[in-house]
């Protein structure tokens, strides 16, 4: 039987989706669905600042902290996203432009998030910050090669110097677009 990621990771997330300037989203209702059928006991936080408020702030700009807690009999894990109350052009909203309905999709937008950490189309935002070529390792002998250009598939590493495997990025972009691309191709295809 496959673990609990594995399970939320193997539902296919194509068709559920809806694209706006250049990113890709899960649909909210069909995630948090699909995620209860899974696992009907699990349950999620909208967590409130100090003041009540279902955001916080640094004075300037705004941002929401949600967590989707994944119950399956005793098991209990609970993964927290963090989301900047952005525009429809995801730039952060400052503070005196803040509107509720903001907060809710950010709300809504954070806990699909908090869903994918636990498997569930968690490859439609592994994109958001594909590696830079410049950061780029050295390929071993028996790399998977790239399907559009022939190059070798490397492990490549994100700002931050969060690492991103080989066999992540294959994994990604054959979910993603059938096929196995490295990072620049990937790019390409988004």
């Amino acid at each position: 039987m496959p673990n609990r990621f594995e399970r939320l990771a193997s539902i296919d997330c194509s068709g559920k989706t809806d694209s706006k300037n250049g990113l890709t989203y899960l649909s909210w209702a069909w995630a948090w669905d699909q995620f209860k059928r899974v696992f009907p006991d699990s349950y999620y936080t909208i967590y409130e600042a100090e003041n009540g408020n279902n955001y916080f702030t640094d004075g300037r700009t705004c941002w929401v902290k949600t967590g989707v807690t994944l119950v399956d009999g005793d098991y209990k894990l609970e993964h927290i996203e963090y989301l900047p109350i952005m525009d429809f052009r995801n730039n952060s909203i400052p503070l005196n432009g803040l509107t509720s309905t903001h907060v809710n999709k950010a709300i809504q937008r954070s806990l699909t998030k908090a869903v994918a950490r636990h498997g569930l189309g968690l490859y439609i935002y592994a994109g958001e910050d594909i590696p830079t070529t410049a950061d780029v390792a050295e390929a071993p002998e028996d790399a998977p090669l790239c399907e559009d250009c022939g190059k070798p598939i490397v492990d490549s590493y994100k700002s931050g110097g969060e690492i991103w495997y080989a066999s992540d990025i294959v994994m990604y972009t054959k979910k993603r677009f059938g096929k196995q691309l490295c990072v620049d191709c990937g790019k390409k295809h988004k």
